[in-house]
């Protein structure tokens, strides 16, 4: 995809987010004439999806602990997780771009700054017996400093609103 604010970066953006959504989403021309509206309708899809996959880790044991050898679940745990961080990296991603196409500075920062704010991680799922998995990402998009409707104090350093004062 195209930086923001060079030539090509909006059909670039609507090219990558038409990929991201279900190929149906391409019948509908008003989301192409309009890239902040298909952003939107990404955001929301892709907020389901995360949700759906923690919803899916959450109910596994219960849903498919009689139907699948200990192996076969373990191997199912894996795979939501696996898909739940991809979800959630993706709609990390459509955030960043939805937020370009509305005009919304980046500024660049020094390698490892941006970490050195945030507290620590802690594991995955403290309530998850030792050397269990725990579920997908638990911060999608509207968990994520900077989404959409939060403060600008909570917003992540180096990015302005268009228009606003950093």
């Amino acid at each position: 995809m195209h930086p923001p604010g060079t030539p090509g970066f909006e059909q670039t953006a609507v090219n990558w987010l038409l990929d991201v959504v279900p190929p149906d989403y391409r019948l509908h021309g008003v989301l192409v004439r309009h890239p902040v509206a298909l952003a939107t309708l990404a955001r929301h899809h892709l907020a389901a999806c995360v949700e759906g996959a923690r919803q899916g880790y959450r109910c596994a044991r219960a849903e498919l602990g009689s139907d699948l050898p200990p192996g076969g679940l373990v191997a199912v745990l894996s795979a939501y997780q696996t898909e739940g961080r991809r979800l959630v990296a993706t709609a990390r991603a459509v955030d960043l771009v939805s937020r370009a196409l509305r005009g919304e500075s980046f500024v660049p920062q020094l390698p490892g700054a941006a970490g050195r704010s945030r507290p620590a991680a802690g594991p995955a799922d403290p309530q998850a017996a030792p050397g269990q998995p725990g579920p997908p990402d638990r911060h999608g998009p509207a968990g994520q400093p900077g989404s959409a409707g939060q403060p600008a104090a909570q917003r992540p350093a180096g990015t302005t609103r268009r228009g606003g004062a950093r």
